[in-house]
Parts: structure tokens; C-alpha cells; sequence
């Protein structure tokens, strides 16, 4: 990410070091992760100190200091849906994309993450990819679901 586009969204926050978290948001969700020198550049233009900001971007789960894949993958490892076989769909997950939680793959395609609940447990075990949810997730479901996220 260039130093004028990151200009260009601290510009439009007013450059007003109260909107960091949104201007950090915005800069993640354009480049899927926070390079090193996109948070310097965020301090160096809201008078910030960078230890500020990395507290904060460390803080937070929402943040990712690497790289993420195209496609974000989250399985819900809550009760209901560990009950109904999350762990078995987490294992096929796993084994189709070669990852495990926390990693994305060298094709940045998939990255991978567990959520304690995502709200829909009726559902159970859900997958959610890039905010798309997919319920009543079986192991055997998964390589099809996930053969659209080429």
C-alpha cells in the first residue's frame, strides 16, 4: 500500500488521531493486514506514538500484523457447534487448506481462525467465509463450499 492512499484515508478522517482505529480498519480492509510501514506512516501523520498503535493493533483480533489470504475462514468452535461436530469440520478444514488456526497459506488464498461463537447456533457448526455463513457444516460439505472460493 502506497504512502498517498494511506494519506488519502487519514485525510478523510481529518487527520484526527481520535479515528485511529477507524483509519487502521479502513487501511486493513483495503490491503487484508497492517504492513509495518503503513502503522509508521498512520503514527507519523496523527502525532501517535507507534508503541501506541501497536498496542493497540495487538490488542485487538480484528487487526493482523501479516499477511491474510483473499478468503478469511472462520469456524465456530462455541458449545453448540462443537456438540454437532465442529471439531471434525475444523480437522477437514484444516486438511483440505493445509493450515491451522492463525495461519494463512503461501498462496495467500485462506487464512484460518476459530471464533468462540459467531451467533447462530441453531446452525451449528458454522463456517463463515469472508462474512458469508454456511450452517449445518459436515466435514464431507466443507471441500464444496470452500471449491467456491477459488
Amino acid at each position: 500500500m502506497d504512502k498517498d492512499r494511506i494519506d488519502k484515508i487519514i485525510e478523510k478522517h481529518q487527520s484526527d488521531a481520535s479515528s485511529l482505529i477507524q483509519i487502521l480498519l479502513e487501511i486493513q480492509r483495503e490491503n487484508r493486514w497492517l504492513p509495518k510501514e503503513a502503522v509508521s506512516r498512520v503514527g507519523e501523520k496523527l502525532g501517535v506514538p507507534l508503541s501506541q498503535i501497536q498496542h493497540i493493533v495487538t490488542f485487538y483480533k480484528a487487526f493482523s500484523l501479516l499477511p491474510k489470504g483473499r478468503h478469511e475462514i472462520h469456524i465456530c468452535t462455541g458449545t453448540a457447534c462443537h456438540v454437532r461436530g465442529a471439531p471434525r469440520l475444523l480437522d477437514s478444514v484444516q486438511d483440505l487448506t493445509g493450515i491451522k488456526p492463525g495461519e494463512t497459506d503461501m498462496d495467500l488464498k485462506f487464512s484460518l481462525e476459530t471464533v468462540g461463537c459467531v451467533g447462530c447456533c441453531a446452525l451449528g457448526p458454522v463456517m463463515v467465509i469472508d462474512g458469508e455463513y454456511h450452517g449445518k457444516m459436515a466435514p464431507a460439505k466443507s471441500e464444496d463450499v470452500l471449491r467456491n472460493y477459488e
